[in-house]
């Protein structure tokens, strides 16, 4: 029989080779067994993973809670090969993260966003790109539905603006699919690279359309701290407040804007959400002009 150390890789590599990334199982997973290790523990026993999930100890309870979860789920896994296995119950730790509420930009909201963008200071000749990523960064973001892990691993060759077409790589599953673009916003991107093309001309950057300082791909902890500084200048959140709308609720308009327009154009909304899945893209007549009217 094959140790834990062993049997946590076995178990990655197997959930990985089916599309699943476990980016955070796979940190907690190897230190759950140094864990046992030190407890000269060959087999995992509820009462260890209680343990071990429980800390540290000045953390939210739902940190413990989701730590537990990696350890259940491994179990089960584990428990087909080593029948000592105990699978942790599921209600010893009931504690769930808060649920961030969804909020529904209005189209006057990602104007000023995007015009913001466009104002943010430059204090160095390195600085004058940013404010041109950050506008067509938040605008294809409100436009297209896409995650912004996937905008931040766009790179130039994944950009048609001749048919329209971004390619989305490694998406869920690891598959690719489509986005189709409207005119306006080829239009956007078109300029954002051909600025990205001047700015960096004879100098070394990376293929990532989006790009930093450096000319590495945007880091998503500097793209976040860039919206809330925008959101507070806007009024969308307060001074003090540290929660509030997010770049992820752009995903939640463009699904309910595009749903409100089927039904208001008299269309079956299922009939096509079935279809725009087997083409896995969305139509470029759902794309909405509104977000880039500002760079016109």
């Amino acid at each position: 029989m094959n140790t834990l150390r062993q049997a946590v890789q076995e178990y990655l590599s197997l959930r990985r080779s089916l599309g699943f990334k476990l980016e955070e199982a796979g940190k907690v997973l190897p230190d759950f067994v140094t864990f046992m290790e030190r407890h000269r523990a060959s087999c995992i026993t509820q009462a260890l993973a209680l343990r071990w999930a429980q800390q540290p100890s000045n953390v939210q309870p739902a940190n413990w809670a989701r730590r537990l979860s990696f350890v259940r789920q491994f179990a089960r896994h584990r428990s087909a090969t080593d029948p000592r296995t105990q699978i942790p119950a599921p209600g010893l730790l009931p504690f769930g993260p808060k649920r961030a509420r969804p909020y529904l930009y209005s189209d006057d909201e990602i104007r000023r966003l995007l015009h913001a963008a466009l104002q943010i200071p430059c204090r160095y000749q390195r600085d004058e790109l940013q404010p041109w990523t950050y506008h067509c960064l938040f605008g294809l973001l409100s436009v297209s539905g896409m995650r912004l892990g996937e905008a931040r691993n766009l790179k130039l060759q994944d950009v048609d603006l001749v048919a329209g077409v971004l390619t989305i790589r490694g998406a869920k599953f690891g598959k690719a699919r489509l986005i189709p673009l409207h005119a306006s916003t080829c239009k956007v991107i078109a300029d954002y690279i051909a600025r990205r093309k001047r700015h960096w001309a004879n100098r070394p950057v990376s293929s990532y359309l989006f790009v930093s300082n450096q000319g590495n791909r945007l880091d998503g902890g500097e793209i976040h701290r860039h919206f809330y500084a925008l959101s507070r200048q806007i009024g969308l959140r307060g001074p003090a407040d540290s929660h509030g709308p997010r770049l992820h609720d752009m995903r939640h308009v463009f699904a309910t804007n595009t749903l409100v327009r089927w039904y208001r154009s008299g269309q079956d909304p299922e009939r096509r959400r079935l279809c725009r899945s087997k083409v896995n893209g969305s139509s470029s007549s759902d794309m909405r002009r509104i977000a880039y009217e500002t760079s016109e």
